[in-house]
């Protein structure tokens, strides 16, 4: 009897936990479907101001922004067409975007003049503040630009939920690549074809 009873315990407690995690009252079909097989992408709208349905599969175009800078200066994805891009996410408390920022940092010295941008947008509205952005940025000696997403909608709209993720951008602001997890300089190198 001991045995019959925990089995339908365990059971009514599966059946529980799989109506929390599916079942969310008044969402819609779309809402409810926003999770895709490994590689693919979701089309979702938010309830963000300013956020349009994108696609962030490989070869669509990645989605405009504008951010201010941790230097006080505003700009837009849109002004570095004509050059590759590596769109980064990432926050101060986080140890694999700490592995990765040296890494950055030496490629983005090494063939910045080869018409490659790197744009590491910090999760402001998840991190510790811009003093300690600031106090990151002096220790590590990074030189790119920071642009700082402060209300949390470039990382929503680029699906940053795990950081670091990375984008690769082609000239004309077209994704090649999402990375999620840390680069290194040799995986940089090769995302971009850089020599």
């Amino acid at each position: 009897m001991n045995k019959n009873l925990l089995s339908f315990a365990i059971l009514a407690l599966a059946v529980v936990i799989l109506v929390v995690n599916i079942w969310k009252p008044g969402s819609t079909e779309s809402e409810k479907n926003t999770t895709a097989p490994a590689g693919d992408s979701v089309e979702t709208t938010e309830d963000i101001p300013g956020a349009k349905l994108s696609s962030l599969r490989e070869g669509a175009e990645a989605p405009d922004f504008e951010l201010n800078t941790l230097d006080g200066k505003t700009i837009k994805l849109s002004d570095y067409r004509g050059k590759k891009v590596i769109l980064n996410f990432w926050a101060t408390w986080c140890p694999p975007c700490k592995a990765e920022m040296p890494h950055m940092q030496n490629f983005y010295e090494e063939y910045n003049d080869q018409g490659i941008e790197i744009l590491a947008v910090n999760l402001t509205n998840m991190d510790k503040g811009e003093d300690e952005v600031k106090k990151f940025v002096e220790e590590y000696g990074l030189t790119f630009t920071i642009p700082m997403d402060e209300e949390g909608y470039t990382g929503t709209t680029y699906q940053a939920f795990t950081i670091p993720t990375s984008y690769i951008l082609d000239e004309n602001g077209v994704i090649l690549k999402k990375i999620v997890g840390p680069m290194d300089e040799k995986m940089m190198k090769d995302l971009t074809g850089v020599k």
